[in-house]
């Protein structure tokens, strides 16, 4: 149980809550480390406008001055948009209490969006792709074990996420099996491959497919009412006008990686080399493919919470 005072819900989203409306929590690395300024600021304003399109309030999470702050200001996200380098704290489950004591701005990730969302009764999360297990990570040439804090707190924490699959750099095989191993529903949304993340498909198969939202509203309710305790893996395909093929995708992340290899590159530097070189291969494709999928899942993830609470 988090601390009242550390805990700051905004009026509109504590409204919501209270009356039982629909509410989206959305996550602020894409803020502060995922994309450029202004690109950051105009996706992170799409993805609130979608959640209300979809008939839902929406709930940017954040840290500043040592509290865990659901639902950001128009300034709030100015701020975090426009910071210096190296200024916000990426937070997760592990550094949430050290970025809580020392101050300052901090961003969230899926991990730590997922506690302040179940700590202020919000039931839906969307992101773009969640994190994982790296390539290599088990049984590579140098095995890390670079597991994301993403997949324990889907399997401690029972918030729905919305994404358009594990992002493409990691493997998803071994991913997949993770969640399985900890209990997590991985439901696919009106297909029957995992999504691609860049691209719709992946080639491998969803562990659960379901038609339309409707559906996954159903699943959630039953996953919740058994009491298991887990989260929800929920994942949408980007919108085919803006996706990459499946072999480009593919192709990008296999040169990227070998690349990655080749340099050395390795650590919390290499997720933000791969897509920067990603980006690089398919000429700006795949950054016009991940703003269109985070605005997606936030337009979904809006239509879950209005399901829910309808």
């Amino acid at each position: 149980m988090i601390p009242a005072d550390r805990l700051a819900v905004d009026p509109e989203v504590a409204a919501a809550i209270r009356d039982g409306r629909p509410v989206v929590a959305l996550e602020s690395t894409l803020i502060s480390h995922g994309l450029p300024y202004p690109q950051n600021l105009e996706v992170a304003a799409a993805s609130e406008l979608a959640v209300r399109a979809s008939g839902a309030v929406p709930a940017t999470v954040a840290l500043n001055a040592g509290r865990l702050l659901v639902g950001l200001s128009a300034a709030d996200l100015e701020a975090l948009a426009t910071a210096p380098h190296g200024s916000v704290r990426k937070v997760s489950r592990p550094s949430l209490g050290h970025a809580i004591a020392s101050g300052g701005w901090g961003a969230t990730t899926v991990s730590a969006t997922m506690i302040a969302a179940h700590a202020a009764a919000i039931r839906v999360l969307a992101t773009g792709g969640i994190g994982g297990v790296h390539r290599g990570a088990i049984g590579g040439a140098r095995p890390s074990l670079d597991i994301s804090a993403d997949l324990e707190e889907l399997a401690r924490t029972p918030v729905a996420v919305v994404c358009a699959g594990p992002k493409a750099i990691l493997d998803v095989p071994l991913t997949l099996e993770y969640l399985e191993t900890r209990g997590v529903p991985v439901v696919a949304v009106g297909t029957d491959e995992v999504p691609g993340f860049y691209a719709r498909g992946s080639g491998i198969p969803a562990p659960i497919s379901v038609p339309d939202v409707a559906a996954v509203a159903a699943l959630v309710r039953a996953h919740g009412a058994l009491g298991l305790g887990s989260g929800v893996l929920v994942c949408t395909p980007v919108p085919e006008a803006d996706a990459l093929p499946d072999d480009v995708t593919r192709n990008a992340v296999e040169q990227a990686v070998r690349e990655a290899e080749h340099t050395g590159v390795s650590g919390p530097a290499l997720t933000p080399w791969l897509l920067a070189r990603i980006a690089a291969l398919t000429d700006g494709a795949s950054i016009a493919a991940n703003t269109a999928l985070i605005v997606n899942d936030a337009r979904v993830a809006g239509e879950l919470a209005a399901a829910l609470a309808g």
